[in-house]
């Protein structure tokens, strides 16, 4: 049994959703296989001396459907939060995997947006402890958060 507090559990589905995500561009894997796998082999798996964090099922799986439900729109707010030489096909797919899900985490509205941005700005620093990827990540998320939700600023 997981000793995991629920904030840990909600910030390790996310950072799952981001590594699915990638997984799924990478491999052409339906979302369904890589959901099972990673729900299977992941949370809270012990796996060579590395001890995988339990997370928040239901939020991985809402992430992921949202995330791919509402891909184009994602895709689309994103773009026009990007600098207009850089659409998401461009960026790194570390990067664009991350997008997708805190778009997807965005329209879910369960979440307040600043908690949306925090997150996934936490996680961009954990994917590029050396680069300045945290901030891009911020900018980019603060635009897409106030075009979803601008009710929320």
């Amino acid at each position: 049994m997981s000793t995991a507090s629920p904030r840990r559990k909600k910030s390790a589905a996310r950072l799952y959703a981001v590594q699915a995500l990638f997984q799924m561009e990478a491999t052409g894997v339906a979302m369904e296989d890589v959901r099972a796998e990673f729900l299977d082999h992941r949370f809270g798996a012990r796996l060579d001396d590395i001890e995988w964090l339990d997370g928040n099922v239901s939020l991985f799986e809402s992430l992921l459907t949202a995330t791919v439900r509402n891909q184009a729109k994602i895709d689309q707010m994103t773009d026009r939060a990007l600098v207009a030489k850089w659409p998401i096909d461009r960026i790194d797919p570390t990067l664009r995997a991350l997008f997708r899900v805190a778009g997807g985490e965005l329209t879910l509205e369960n979440t307040p947006p600043k908690v949306v941005i925090n997150e996934f700005v936490d996680l961009a620093k954990a994917f590029f402890p050396q680069g300045r990827e945290a901030k891009f990540v911020n900018a980019v998320l603060d635009h897409m958060a106030r075009e979803v939700r601008p009710d929320a600023f």
